[in-house]
């Protein structure tokens, strides 16, 4: 759900209408206008299955309320594991739909493969995902690899082990941290082998793995690599295009775990115990999270370390908006279209700045301006 909205309602228009189109045009209803209200139909209805299975599954369509520790707080009947099987079949047919139309409005379109391939969203970084046993890419109970800019392995670790691989450094000028590499170091922002920078996300996912775990996203995930020419690629915009094969990954997943008759067992909770310590980790959309808790003997938290997901894209999300402002800003000449190129550097990472600052206070010191219409200022909050 989460990637078919970031695509469709903040990637598509900057591809779809056009990077440099006005910013009244460049939205969801722009996309629309211009690829067909069929399109924008499917759009809709698809969230809109994806919703309802949260919804099943989890007791909310948006921030579920399923889980306990050591399992679910409810079972799948029958009824509703034939209903969520219904709604993954469209949503399969979307996913291979959306790949059609990235091939016919983006991939058919030499400006916009000229800007993929380019130079100006490049960086050579190491990768960081999750894979199973075979390789393939997984988004739960997996080995966390990591991979060098030239492909080869540089690490592989359970989650439990995270703290020996990443650590954080803290700029003066920003209040999200910055994660790297712990056994190559933190160089600042620069890309290269010598950087401890690395990316995550749905081209990341591709990157250390050796293909997808269903048919038609393999071959999604082959024509891509083709398309390039190598492995890793490091164009930062192909993280919409590897968005869009993980997208059709996860209905074939789902519909593949929903039609195991397992899926509506009883068996839903298991006993933990009274532990004092929890580590989880999984490949949510944007990245791979890590959440470490301690609790006392009363089972009341009392120390906690999340690594989340744009807090470790900072990095190269810095390095990528400093890069194309570089590239694309030229005689200190700056208009819309150009900024909207700028943005469309950090907006491929999916971010989500909210959930990845940290401060001692949990707020932030915001300084509020109020002007008129002339611009004056009028009064200042903060």
């Amino acid at each position: 759900m989460s990637t078919q909205l970031h695509f469709c309602a903040l990637g598509a228009p900057d591809f779809i209408v056009g990077p440099r189109a006005e910013a009244a045009k460049r939205n969801i209803i722009g996309v629309v206008e211009k690829a067909g209200t069929e399109l924008g139909l499917a759009v809709i209805h698809a969230r809109g299955y994806a919703q309802r299975i949260q919804e099943i599954v989890g007791g909310k369509a948006t921030h579920p309320v399923c889980g306990l520790p050591g399992g679910m707080s409810k079972a799948l009947s029958n009824e509703e594991r034939d209903e969520i099987e219904g709604e993954a079949k469209k949503l399969v047919d979307f996913g291979k739909k959306s790949l059609e139309i990235f091939d016919d409005l983006v991939l058919k379109n030499k400006e916009y493969v000229d800007l993929i391939t380019g130079d100006t969203y490049y960086h050579e970084t190491y990768y960081m995902g999750m894979v199973d046993e075979n390789e393939k890419v997984n988004f739960y109970e997996g080995k966390i690899k990591v991979v060098d800019p030239d492909g080869k392995e540089y690490a592989r670790f359970d989650a439990k082990d995270y703290l020996d691989y990443i650590s954080e450094a803290v700029e003066p000028w920003s209040y999200l941290k910055f994660p790297y590499l712990k056994g190559v170091g933190w160089k600042g922002l620069v890309d290269g082998k010598e950087s401890g920078i690395y990316r995550l996300n749905s081209l990341a996912r591709l990157n250390v793995a050796s293909g997808m775990a269903t048919p038609r996203a393999q071959e999604a995930y082959t024509r891509m690599y083709d398309f390039f020419g190598k492995k890793p690629v490091h164009s930062t915009l192909a993280f919409h295009w590897a968005r869009l094969i993980e997208n059709l990954y996860a209905a074939e997943r789902c519909l593949e775990l929903i039609q195991d008759p397992e899926t509506s067992s009883q068996d839903i909770r298991g006993d933990l115990g009274e532990p004092r310590e929890g580590l989880g980790c999984v490949e949510a959309p944007r990245v791979t999270l890590f959440h470490h808790y301690w609790a006392d003997e009363k089972g009341i938290t009392k120390k906690v370390n999340l690594i989340v997901a744009t807090a470790q894209n900072n990095g190269p999300m810095c390095m990528s908006i400093k890069r194309a402002a570089q590239s694309l800003i030229k005689n200190w000449k700056v208009e819309e279209g150009l900024l909207n190129m700028v943005e469309m550097a950090f907006r491929a990472y999916d971010p989500c700045l909210a959930c990845a600052t940290h401060t001692l206070l949990g707020q932030v010191p915001l300084k509020i301006v109020i002007v008129g219409p002339d611009r004056k200022e009028l009064q200042r909050l903060g």
